[in-house]
């Protein structure tokens, strides 16, 4: 048996289907009826299959973001058929719904701001709308073709209103992939942002109207995706190989200093460790299942060059949500947030703190320590200003135990924010475009650390 056919019986048996190309003819997709969640926290539907994706206890796969949830459905829509999902914003963030194709590259994101609401209704994604109406409804039609051209992405773009998302079927199966993302929930809400999930509405080429389990039936939301192997991750074999390169530096691929990348094409991706150039690539559809909404910025880590990382960076202006505020604000981005993941084999995510959660000094600029917890120095906390992020304990999961990924997310830039990873053009340019929002970095010890950053003294003893 090949190694590709054992890994395909393996994917299958856990409930993700691979290319026919790589197992032979397959005449019908398997079907998962209605099987239990496994465990898996998170509310589902009948559309909304799948339990959702996010940092554990979660699925945790394709390096979710911790602060944010992720819902996917696999659907077929019949011919001549109109599809409408029908749903209410979220108290949150940000929301959008991205399709994709088998690979896991993104075909068109739709993020909420661009969504028109129905009528009596708000959105409250707009800049200077109140985010606590409430009458939230909207109505989304899914198309099944492809988008005309390819859009801007990572930006926030003026004029750009539309409640249709193309969604274009594979060759195989005829499916039709679908992921909504929520981000930051209000404190208080669920992790739906207080709002139910979308609900389809299908009308078939004769007129008549489904909705619910009729509608589910009919779109078959219970087929197994057919995708990629590398959709989600590198095959723990092909990873291997990558990471064991004889007569590579100590550590490598990690440097001291740093080395960082942005997110082009997969094959950048592996580029960390092949060397390899985009092969003119838009940002961001080399990842798993990357969101078009955000450009991304990684480095690869080890503690063979010290066990604390420090980070000091400037941190954007965004959006505060967390705490209900009122009416949605401008920022340089809608988001910011850095995470700790494992390698390419596993995509899990072990810690992530988005914008509100990290403090700033007096000029808005940030200290984020990356360790184990049993490397965390003692002042590696809020009331020292600092904030700790957690590496995990078993490296990258799968070859190295001291390795690990940190990545930084910016979401829909302000096109006039010439210091983004949007705003970098060229490969090799990120620091001198970034300038202090890619942050600076030295690696330590726990002890030095300790010894190096003191708190601000209790206001009594001043």
């Amino acid at each position: 048996m090949s190694r590709h056919l054992c890994a395909a019986l393996l994917l299958l048996a856990a409930g993700v289907a691979v290319s026919p190309a790589l197992v032979g003819p397959v005449l019908a997709a398997p079907s998962l009826a209605s099987e239990a969640a496994g465990g898996i926290p998170g509310p589902r539907t009948c559309f909304w299959f799948r339990p959702p994706v996010g940092g554990d206890p979660y699925v945790n796969v394709a390096y979710p973001d911790a602060a944010a949830r992720y819902w996917t459905t696999v659907f077929t829509t019949p011919p001549g058929a109109h599809l409408t999902l029908r749903g209410e914003f979220p108290h949150a963030r940000y929301m959008s719904f991205i399709s994709y194709d088998a690979t896991g590259k993104p075909i068109e994101a739709l993020a909420d701001y661009r969504i028109k609401p129905q009528a009596g209704s708000t959105n409250p994604f707009i800049v200077g709308a109140p985010r606590d109406g409430a009458r939230r409804a909207y109505a989304v039609d899914i198309v099944d073709a492809a988008p005309a051209a390819v859009q801007v992405e990572g930006q926030t773009l003026a004029g750009a209103d539309q409640n249709l998302l193309h969604s274009p079927a594979g060759a195989l199966f005829r499916q039709q992939v679908l992921v909504m993302r929520v981000y930051v929930p209000d404190q208080g809400r669920d992790i739906l942002g207080g709002a139910r999930l979308p609900e389809p509405e299908l009308t078939l080429a004769n007129g008549t109207k489904l909705t619910g389990q009729a509608a589910c039936d009919v779109l078959n939301t219970t087929q197994t995706p057919v995708l990629s192997p590398a959709a989600l991750a590198l095959p723990l074999d092909d990873f291997a190989k990558l990471a064991r390169q004889p007569d590579r530096p100590a550590h490598w691929p990690a440097t001291n200093p740093l080395s960082w990348y942005v997110q082009y094409d997969r094959k950048f991706l592996l580029g960390i460790y092949t060397g390899e150039k985009p092969a003119g690539a838009r940002k961001s559809e080399g990842g798993f299942f990357p969101n078009p909404d955000n450009n991304y910025i990684r480095t690869i880590v080890n503690r063979g060059w010290g066990h604390v990382l420090v980070l000091r960076g400037r941190m954007p202006t965004t959006p505060k949500t967390l705490a209900g505020e009122p009416v949605m604000s401008a920022g340089q981005l809608r988001y910011w947030s850095i995470c700790s993941n494992q390698g390419f084999a596993n995509t899990r995510a072990t810690d992530c703190l988005f914008d509100e959660q990290v403090p700033l000094d007096a000029k808005g600029y940030y200290t984020i320590v990356v360790s184990r917890e049993a490397d965390r120095p003692r002042n590696a906390i809020a009331a020292c200003g600092v904030a700790w992020l957690k590496l995990a304990d078993n490296g990258d999961g799968a070859v190295d135990t001291e390795a690990g990924v940190i990545q930084i997310r910016n979401m829909l830039s302000d096109p006039g924010f010439g210091q983004s990873i949007q705003a970098v053009k060229e490969i090799g340019a990120e620091k001198a475009v970034m300038g202090d929002y890619l942050p600076n970095a030295a690696y330590m010890m726990t002890n030095s650390f300790e010894s190096l950053l003191a708190c601000p003294l209790p206001t009594a003893e001043r």
